[in-house]
C-alpha cells in the first residue's frame, strides 16, 4: 500500500503569523494534529504540530502572542505519494515524528500520519475484545 492510499488530501495550511491559539482552534475544528505552515520569507514549507503547541503552553508561553513561525519545524522530511507505507513509517520512526507532508511537483499534496498508516494496516472492522 502507498502513501497516496492513506494520506489526507485536504490539509490545513496556515501562515507564519497565526498565533498558536488560532492554529490550535483551526486544528481542533478540522480534527487534525498538524498544520502546514507556508512561509515564503523563511524558505517555504514547515509543519506545526499539536506537540509544538503543547510544549509552548507547557513552558508558560502565551498562545495569544506566540506566533506559528517561532514553533514551526522547518527541517522537514517530505514523502511522495509513491512511497510505501513502510517507507513512511520508517521515516517517522527514525525521525521521531508522527506526521509527514506529502509533496507532489514541489507542492503539498497531503499529510500522512501514524494514525492514517495504522488505519490502513489494521484489519477492517476488527472486533475489539470486551
Amino acid at each position: 500500500m502507498l502513501v497516496r492510499d492513506a494520506m489526507s488530501t485536504v490539509v490545513l495550511t496556515i501562515g507564519p503569523t497565526h498565533t498558536l491559539r488560532q492554529a490550535a482552534a483551526l486544528m481542533a475544528a478540522r480534527k487534525v494534529g498538524a498544520a502546514i505552515v507556508h512561509d515564503p520569507d523563511a524558505g517555504g514549507i514547515g509543519i506545526l504540530t499539536e506537540r509544538d503547541i503543547l510544549i509552548s503552553v507547557g513552558q508558560g508561553q502565551d498562545p495569544d502572542t506566540e506566533r506559528a513561525h517561532d514553533h514551526t519545524t522547518t527541517d522537514v522530511v517530505f514523502a511522495t505519494p509513491a512511497w510505501t507505507l513502510e517507507e513512511a513509517a520508517g521515516a517517522m520512526a527514525h525521525g521521531g515524528f508522527r506526521h509527514l507532508i506529502v509533496l507532489e511537483d514541489d507542492a503539498p499534496a497531503g499529510v500522512v500520519s501514524v494514525r492514517d498508516i495504522i488505519r490502513c494496516w489494521a484489519p477492517a472492522r476488527q472486533q475489539v475484545p470486551a
